[in-house]
C-alpha cells in the first residue's frame, strides 16, 4: 500500500472484501474498511458491495452526516421520513444529515457496489429502525 507523509493509497488489489467486523458472517454483504485499512482518525470511509437481492438494515445515525457513492451497479434507498424511493447508478451521490433514516437495498441482478464516507467518526451511533 503506497503510504506517504499524511496520505494513503489503496489499490484496488490491495481491498480485500469481507463480513463487516461489527456483523455476524452469514451476512451476505461485503465491505472494504477503509478506516482500518487507512488509519482515518477524523471520518470513517468504507467501501459496500451489495450482491444480487440483498438489503441493508433500516437505520440512521444520530451524529454522523454521510454521503455515498454510487461506484458501480444500483441501489434502491428509501430516504428520509417520507420514505421516498430513489434508484441510483454510477457517479449517483445521496448526501444524509444526521437522524436521515435510509435503507438500502439491491434490486438488480448484478452487484452493486458504493463508496460510504461519515463525519464525524463516531461508533455506536446506529439506530436500527424497524421496517
Amino acid at each position: 500500500m503506497p503510504k506517504g507523509k499524511g496520505w494513503t493509497a489503496v489499490t484496488p488489489d490491495e481491498q480485500e472484501w469481507k463480513t463487516p467486523s461489527w456483523m455476524p458472517p452469514e451476512v451476505p454483504r461485503r465491505i472494504v474498511e477503509l478506516t482500518e485499512v487507512t488509519q482515518m482518525e477524523h471520518m470513517r470511509g468504507h467501501l459496500w458491495k451489495f450482491p444480487p437481492g440483498v438489503a441493508g438494515r433500516k437505520h440512521l445515525h444520530t451524529q454522523q452526516e454521510e454521503i455515498f457513492v454510487v461506484i458501480e451497479g444500483a441501489f434502491t434507498m428509501t430516504l428520509g421520513e417520507e420514505a421516498a424511493e430513489v434508484v441510483l447508478g454510477p457517479r449517483s451521490v445521496v448526501v444524509l444529515s444526521p437522524n436521515t433514516p435510509i435503507h438500502i437495498r439491491n434490486d438488480s441482478a448484478h452487484d452493486a457496489v458504493a463508496f460510504m464516507v461519515g463525519a464525524p467518526p463516531v461508533r455506536g451511533d446506529g439506530v436500527v429502525l424497524e421496517g
